[in-house]
């Protein structure tokens, strides 16, 4: 491959990583307004929000180590 194909393959490759940082923060900003409205409507506390993600990260580790 010649430098000019190379800098087109990194310009692409940088363009593909901006648009995922956008969607992340996308999906990050919907899953939190989803969690503040739980928790608003008296639907969950945040105690139960953090039991549950432990919960949820242990299971995680456990079949990671599988």
């Amino acid at each position: 491959m010649n430098n000019a194909a190379y800098g087109w393959h990194y310009l692409d490759l940088a363009s593909q990583l901006a648009d995922m940082k956008d969607d992340h923060y996308r999906q990050l900003l919907a899953l939190s307004t989803l969690i503040e409205l739980l928790v608003e409507k008296g639907i969950l506390t945040p105690e139960e929000i953090r039991e549950k993600a432990s919960l949820m990260e242990t299971e995680l580790d456990r079949q990671l180590l599988l």
